[in-house]
């Protein structure tokens, strides 16, 4: 092979090496953008589920929800939110209550049941109401006593100040 070949063999391979260093780069900065984005997405989704969390134990502190639907939304979104949280003392009052309500017919299948059967059901959802109330108050409680360290641990920040806040004592 000539000396003139053999240079634009390499001439060849090093265009080849360059252009797939280029490619190697634009995928990464790809790879990048998505992971941004992922994480972006989970910050304005660990966002909404401490909003919505700090809202339903706001109401159940008030009365303004049942305990019982409180209890079980706040048990989906604690579990969304980080699944050790159930483990807390105070917090697995909600999976206790999901424990002993999950048979218990929702929706399309409870407008199903007979009207016996409903009000069989609502005794015995009552029933565990009355038994777990001061357990789900204070995981309630709980839920807002931690809202702050929340905030900074899952989201990096502080909690933005809410029209709940202004009527409590600092």
């Amino acid at each position: 092979m000539s000396l003139s070949s053999s240079i634009i063999l390499i001439a060849i391979a090093l265009i080849i090496i360059v252009g797939l260093a280029v490619y190697a780069l634009k995928l990464r900065g790809q790879v990048k953008e998505r992971e941004a984005l992922q994480e972006e997405e989970l910050t304005r989704a660990r966002a909404n589920c401490l909003e919505s969390l700090e809202t339903i134990a706001r109401a159940m502190q008030a009365g303004q929800i049942d305990l019982v639907e409180g209890g079980l939304r706040c048990k989906v979104l604690v579990e969304i939110l980080d699944t050790t949280l159930a483990e807390d003392e105070v917090l697995s009052a909600f999976g206790i209550l999901h424990g002993r309500v999950a048979h218990l017919h929702t929706h399309s299948a409870r407008k199903a049941l007979s009207p016996r059967e409903r009000l069989a059901e609502d005794r015995e959802r009552i029933a565990v109401e009355e038994t777990l109330t001061e357990a789900l108050q204070q995981a309630a409680d709980r839920v807002l006593e931690n809202m702050d360290f929340w905030h900074q641990h899952y989201l990096g920040r502080k909690r933005p100040v809410v029209p709940a806040d202004l009527g409590r004592a600092v």
